[in-house]
């Protein structure tokens, strides 16, 4: 008992650190797809890949095929994908944050089969994967 009243303010520093830790993982962030399964969706076809960066971001590299809306436009832009509602569409930033984003708009428009790609157009650039200038 001695210990926990002497070290309160280490274990309340620990305790608070273990839930800032966690709570990326406790988000709900929307289905997310590896690179591995983003690429398998895209050899299928009909598979909008939707690069939700700004035109700055978008023109250093992007994936082969994708088409860019940044995420600031994507609702007022959504006539322009329309057609794919019922396809799959994986959203694609930087990082995989903003991605997420894109995908609860879009769930909420009524697109059946959205995801994000996991770490972005990083994680997909350090795997090696082609990207298109």
């Amino acid at each position: 008992m001695n210990f926990i009243s002497d070290n309160l303010l280490l274990l309340s520093i620990a305790i608070i650190s273990g839930g800032a830790l966690l709570l990326p993982s406790l988000q709900r962030r929307g289905a997310r797809v590896s690179q591995l399964q983003a690429t398998q969706y895209m050899n299928q076809g009909k598979t909008l890949v939707l690069d939700v960066r700004s035109a700055e971001e978008f023109a250093t590299g992007r994936l082969p095929n994708s088409k860019n809306i940044p995420l600031k436009e994507l609702e007022s832009r959504m006539k322009e994908i329309e057609k794919s509602k019922a396809h799959v569409v994986i959203t694609v930033c930087a990082s995989g944050v903003r991605s997420s984003s894109a995908v609860s708009i879009l769930n909420k428009a009524g697109f059946e089969k959205t995801f994000s790609l996991d770490g972005g157009v990083a994680a997909w650039q350090s795997q090696g994967l082609p990207t298109v200038k």
